[in-house]
């Protein structure tokens, strides 16, 4: 499903900040990458999107060596991932029919899809009712479904959560996370980068942990070493 095989990333000032990454990871698992600031989890989801190349190493995505794809292929190896972020990054002027639409609407959906599409989507993260509404009329949560839908409308098999609860509280926090794993239960491989120990340590599923760059830690069932 994934592979990072002997991956390094060096940056053009000389920051290594993957060094030797071998990871894989099977077709519905739930997997948190965890480390603290400047660990490599982001430039681990950077290189998985193909905004960034490795210096160094391959990475497989559905059995495809995305490093040797060329550029006009990247938009089509992008449709397979979804991504959730942290600050939702909702277009302001649109309603959540629109921003969940808009993620269809630049792959060429058809309007017929669209509209069969984007109401199956709001009602799987419970958010029917709210489709006419704006996003600064939207609670925390409710915007990060908003992004959780946008994410998944295109049928992604891989959903990428940079720090989704991030933002949010407890209580929601936890929300989300029950949606995320309802949407893993259906079958869509999650990867969720975050630094929350309750959520990790509570919800027991694969960890990687990163540190200065490398796997230092990758266990099933795993927890939050803050010592890692």
């Amino acid at each position: 499903m994934i592979d990072f095989i002997n991956v390094s990333k060096v940056y053009g000032n000389g920051v290594k900040a993957l060094s030797n990454i071998n990871i894989h990871i099977d077709k519905g698992e739930f997997v948190f990458i965890v480390g603290s600031s400047g660990a490599g989890k982001s430039t681990l989801i950077k290189l998985l999107l193909k905004e960034e190349d490795p210096t160094d190493g391959k990475i497989y995505l559905n059995d495809m060596d995305i490093t040797k794809v060329k550029n006009r292929r990247i938009p089509y190896i992008r449709r397979n991932i979804g991504v959730v972020f942290q600050d939702f990054r909702l277009l302001k002027n649109k309603t959540v029919y629109e921003n969940v639409a808009f993620a269809m609407e630049i792959i060429g959906s058809s309007s017929k899809e669209i509209r069969r599409q984007v109401p199956m989507m709001l009602s799987m993260v419970g958010l029917s009712n709210k489709a006419h509404s704006y996003p600064d009329q939207l609670s925390g949560g409710e915007q990060q479904r908003v992004s959780i839908a946008r994410a998944l409308v295109n049928r992604p098999t891989v959903l990428i959560a940079d720090e989704p609860t991030g933002n949010l509280d407890p209580d929601t926090a936890w929300e989300i996370m029950r949606l995320l794993k309802e949407i893993n239960r259906r079958g869509t491989t999650v990867l969720m980068a975050t630094h929350a120990r309750d959520i990790v340590n509570a919800m027991r599923r694969r960890v990687i942990a990163l540190e200065k760059g490398r796997v230092v830690r990758d266990e099933l069932k795993g927890v939050y070493d803050y010592e890692v």
